[in-house]
């Protein structure tokens, strides 16, 4: 049996694009797979710890080889407890919508806690940075009002995609399977049809997950 977290970046529910094909996503992955356990995460709802003060100098301290103060000792229990039920996962479900040709806040206060040293990446001056969640899938749906496509010159204002991407493989993965709806603002007849088309391959993927 794997266990599967969803992480939802929306705080929009049923309105949202992301949400909508990440579900279809995870409805037919339950299908495909009935035995296993399913975790659905929406950010908004989940108490983070803030990361300053004692939490980034205990980080600090790890990177320099010194040892934690009581309070950094504190501070880094809690940041440790958000990376050790992370990595209890065995495969990772994203909702993500472009905010500002970027991600939601609070995903990224989740992932700036989320990606630490001994925690989920290590580095050394022969190997450089390795992450250290590895051999798990991670599928991605993302969300945004404009279309960004490869090669065009709004390429160069997508920080969503290129964020997500690159904060997944710094931890370790490889193997990211993306969903893409786009757009979702402007003419009726069209976004629907994409968002539609959004579902379907999301579905479609499910079922090798």
């Amino acid at each position: 049996m794997s266990r599967l977290l969803y992480l939802q970046a929306s705080p929009r529910g049923e309105r949202s694009t992301s949400i909508a094909v990440a579900d279809a996503f995870v409805n037919a992955y339950r299908k495909a797979h009935p035995s296993d356990e399913i975790n659905v995460m929406n950010l908004y709802q989940k108490e983070l710890p803030p990361f300053d003060g004692f939490a980034l100098n205990a980080k600090y301290a790890i990177l320099n080889g010194l040892k934690h103060t009581q309070e950094e000792r504190a501070a880094w229990g809690k940041v440790t407890a958000i990376a050790d039920e992370f990595k209890s996962y065995s495969k990772y479900v994203l909702a993500v919508p472009m905010w500002n040709f970027s991600i939601p806040y609070k995903l990224k206060h989740y992932l700036d806690v989320l990606i630490q040293p001994s925690l989920t990446f290590s580095f050394s001056p022969e190997s450089g940075y390795t992450g250290l969640v590895i051999g798990k899938p991670a599928f991605v749906a993302f969300a945004r009002g404009g279309e960004y496509p490869p090669g065009s010159p709004a390429e160069a204002w997508d920080f969503q995609s290129k964020y997500i991407l690159t904060a997944l493989g710094f931890i370790g993965f490889t193997d990211i399977r993306v969903v893409m709806a786009e757009p979702t603002l402007g003419d009726p007849a069209l976004t629907a049809k994409r968002r539609d088309q959004a579902i379907a391959k999301a579905e479609e993927m499910a079922a090798a997950f």
